[in-house]
């Protein structure tokens, strides 16, 4: 099996903290989801996240006019030089202080970065040369007492904008002009968050926390002395030339106020062209103003906490806003008023998930009592359940049709109908008990459900709702159940150290007890029912034969998932006896390797023959969450328990309103930091991916074909060459064999699109047997990304029908195969349906034209 999976997508979470921002062409919007950056393209309805990681989450991000450059910057300074269209870090650097905001000049030439009172001018590295420093400081702009927060540049790129929290605004000019001070603007009451120039530069807009909006214009040239009125006209003599903005006398012409009770501003932006000012507030609602003349458009409600980021798109359609502490992250079309994107992620930790039977949804449920279903392609979430009420512990999909089930600690067991979006069932115990572990048996019409108080094993029937059996026998709480993929055994773990396999459906009613050295925290059946895998508490994974009852072989993994050291840890990483067991186990579709991951950063994949570890892949590098670092610095130590909380600049932020020790619940108010851990793994039936659900959301990794050069039957005269020499000569299934052989996918693809479509049923008839599996696998593949929808479903009917019985009887061994070649061919029925239903009115008139004629 090929272990050379790669970062792909991060679901789970779609904005943590940081600014939002639109891309130029207006798109696609990027937020920050913790260290990561995602992109949402709005126009396609596609996410995808860069795998590149920064060291803290980011708190500023920044992207060029042209879009080729990506700055993000983390919460302590450090920031990444990032080629936007690739993905690629081109440079690493270190502002040395947290930053506030990034901004790039229109023109693109510089970089303006605040730097606690100041303000640093950096020229724009180019992203097409790899430079040694290309990082070069222009000037440095000081004069602020506090913080900076914010930065605007002027449309010419010779002069900006910049607020600071000693509730002043100034204006300075990139380079020195002869007799020029820096302006400064005074008379707010609270910190001003933003200072922006109108379209024409002749008058600025500063905004206040406290809700105030002052519009600054040029002073008349002569002031009478008796006119003492705060609000003063411009005059008709104003500066001209490029040094316009630097020569006028600004002062201040009106004053608005946005007049919400008991809110404060938390975020704003300003669209130039459009006179378009954004605002949000700390209640979660939002005002959009038309100005100069301050006229509210309108005012909407989109959340329950405050709005951390705002933006607007280039052409002033689009409003982008996100939520900090809930995880939000909405675009708002304010003409027609509707959403063109909300998205939400679990307000607490992702418990579990699970993946659908064709590998095209995933599953999630968290502590929050919500049940989410992701869209693996497109990376969105399109449903919601909320009913359950407590935290939910698991979830799983039936293995036909398309029904959900969960379970939580609420005592009730739900099943979704993904259809209709809706609870159509609800299983609960005769004596109220907390349920941690549910299984789904293959027909999908058994559920069985565990429990933590009674120890004891629930089955209900999904049709009529009614409670079949009570399995009693374990002596501790419930942590796991698997159905064998035969359908006939139920096995469940306990804390008891014993696994026990019950037959169900039988008349003997068999109880098999496996005794072990540990607490039970996973099981998993290999997919032919012959192996159970049983991870335990003192790191070791256990593989016993359901046949012969009997343990065959066992897997030391305490020392390949120990994470690293804890801030509030006494002892070293290697030294802890925390995170050091997998709570979770998933088989491969064929049944050669097997993925656990744990109360750690590391997920493992070990071959379940051989019993070695094949790779490790860690999870996150992200130092804001706890058991990243392998060592701590010794100079941090004394500050761990520190609480940080006092430097939140809102007074809600400051208040700790939880409960003495607690360290689970709402990740916001808690003292600890979050610990990088995977609470569940599960690998897509297809076998090119897996999903781990961890602290920072919803984890994908998929198979990188593209730079692997992986040959299987390699000899000296087989090369790229030959393999094209030989297309040319139009010896086509000569060609495909020497490319399967060599296995690089650019050359397999070039010999496969190469066949004329009236030779496919020849080719897929005289192919090798040998190659069959590694043909079928591509074409899976090559249908993800396709276009050519007819050859390819040209080639999928020639090979079953050419080879189906040799692939009916290793239908086993074939299974990811198949899973894939499903998930292709629905894609394409789906396609195809939407294309039909949007041009059906044009295929309706042209028939009635050509029966006119």
């Amino acid at each position: 099996m090929k272990a050379n999976y790669k970062f792909s997508n991060l679901c789970g979470t779609v904005y943590r903290q940081g600014n939002i921002v639109f891309t130029p062409d207006g798109s696609s919007v990027l937020s920050p989801v913790g260290n990561r950056v995602s992109v949402f393209d709005l126009v396609n309805n596609k996410s995808r996240t860069f795998p590149f990681e920064n060291r803290h989450n980011i708190s500023a991000i920044a992207l060029s006019p042209d879009a080729n450059i990506l700055v993000s910057v983390d919460e302590e300074g450090r920031a990444l030089l990032v080629n936007f269209k690739r993905g690629t870090t081109l440079h690493h650097f270190n502002f040395k202080k947290p930053v506030e905001d990034i901004q790039f000049s229109p023109d693109g030439k510089f970089i303006a970065v605040t730097h606690g009172p100041h303000v640093q001018v950096w020229k724009t590295p180019n992203h097409l040369l790899r430079e040694f420093a290309p990082f070069v400081l222009h000037r440095t702009y000081t004069g602020h007492h506090d913080d900076v927060l914010s930065i605007r540049w002027s449309a010419d790129s010779r002069f900006f904008l910049t607020t600071s929290r000693d509730m002043t605004a100034r204006l300075f000019t990139l380079d020195p002009l002869e007799g020029y001070r820096p302006k400064t603007f005074t008379g707010h009451r609270d910190i001003i968050l933003r200072a922006n120039f109108s379209s024409d530069q002749k008058s600025i807009y500063t905004v206040s926390r406290d809700g105030a909006v002052f519009e600054w214009c040029q002073k008349p040239s002569e002031r009478s002395a008796e006119d003492d009125s705060d609000e003063e006209m411009p005059s008709d003599n104003e500066p001209i030339g490029p040094d316009a903005i630097a020569l006028t006398r600004w002062g201040i012409a009106k004053r608005h106020y946005f007049n919400q009770a008991h809110t404060k501003v938390t975020s704003c932006t300003f669209h130039p062209s459009s006179n378009l000012l954004v605002v949000g507030f700390s209640s979660g609602v939002f005002g959009l103003w038309e100005l100069p003349d301050f006229v509210n458009i309108h005012t909407l409600s989109i959340s329950q906490e405050r709005i951390s980021s705002c933006a607007i798109s280039p052409s002033g359609e689009w409003l982008a806003f996100g939520a900090k502490k809930l995880g939000q992250l909405l675009v708002w079309e304010w003409q027609s008023e509707s959403y063109v994107l909300k998205q939400q992620g679990h307000y607490f930790d992702m418990n579990t998930l699970s993946y659908s039977a064709d590998g095209q949804n995933v599953a999630t449920g968290g502590d929050d009592g919500k049940v989410k279903v992701w869209n693996t392609t497109s990376g969105f979430c399109f449903v919601t359940f909320s009913e359950h009420t407590a935290a939910v512990s698991t979830v799983e999909f039936a293995k036909q049709g398309q029904v959900l089930f969960s379970a939580s600690l609420d005592g009730t067991v739900r099943g979704y109908d993904l259809i209709r979006y809706r609870n159509f069932r609800t299983f609960t115990s005769p004596t109220p008990v907390q349920f941690s572990a549910l299984a789904v048996d293959p027909s999908g019409e058994v559920v069985a459900a565990g429990s933590t108080d009674s120890f004891e094993v629930f089955m209900w029937s999904v049709q009529t709702g009614k409670l079949l059996d009570v399995l009693t026998g374990h002596e501790a709480p419930i942590s796991c159940l698997a159905f064998s993929p035969t359908g006939n055994i139920l096995v469940s773990g306990s804390w008891d150290e014993s696994v026990r396999l019950w037959s169900v459906f039988g008349r003997s009613r068999q109880v098999d007890p496996f005794m072990l050295g540990s607490e039970v925290l996973a099981v998993a059946f290999r997919p032919d029912g012959r192996e159970l895998a049983v991870s335990t508490l003192n790191g070791q994974i256990a593989f016993w034969d359901t046949e012969k009852y009997k343990q065959t072989s066992l897997i030391e993994g305490r020392k390949d998932v120990s994470g690293g050291r804890k801030q509030d840890d006494r002892v070293t990483a290697a030294n802890s006896a925390s995170g050091k067991a997998f709570n979770s186990l998933a088989y491969t579709a064929d049944g050669s390797c097997l993925i656990g991951g744990g109360n750690s950063k590391y997920v493992a994949i070990y071959d379940a023959r051989e019993g070695v570890m094949v790779k490790k892949f860690q999870i996150s590098e992200n130092l804001s969450l706890d058991g990243t670092e392998e060592y701590l610095d010794s100079r941090k130590v004394g500050e761990a328990e520190i609480d940080d909380r006092g430097d939140e600049s809102e007074l809600e932020d400051r208040l700790d309103t939880t409960l003495p020790g607690a360290k689970n619940g709402d990740m916001s108010k808690r003292k600890y930091r979050p610990e990088a851990r995977t609470k569940c793994v599960r690998f897509s039936p297809t076998g090119r991916s897996w999903a781990a659900a961890s602290t920072d959301g919803l984890l994908i990794y998929s198979l990188d074909d593209a730079i692997t050069f992986d040959p299987f039957d390699l000899t000296v005269d087989l090369t790229p060459s030959s393999i094209l020499a030989t297309l040319q000569r139009k010896e086509y299934l000569k060609a495909l064999v020497m490319a399967f052989r060599l296995n690089e996918k650019p050359l397999i693809q070039r010999a496969y699109e190469s066949v004329p479509p009236s030779d496919i049923n020849l080719l897929a008839r005289e192919l090798p047997v040998f190659y069959v599996s590694a043909m079928l696998k591509f074409v899976a593949g090559h249908m993800e990304s396709s276009v050519h929808m007819e050859f390819d479903l040209l080639w999928v009917r020639a090979l079953l029908l050419a080879h189906g019985r040799y692939l009916r009887d290793r239908s086993t061994e074939f299974a990811s195969v198949f899973r894939g070649l499903q998930r292709g061919i629905s894609d394409f029925q789906t396609a195809i349906a939407k294309t039909s239903d949007e041009n059906t009115s044009t295929l309706t008139y042209l028939v009635d034209q050509a029966k006119l004629r």
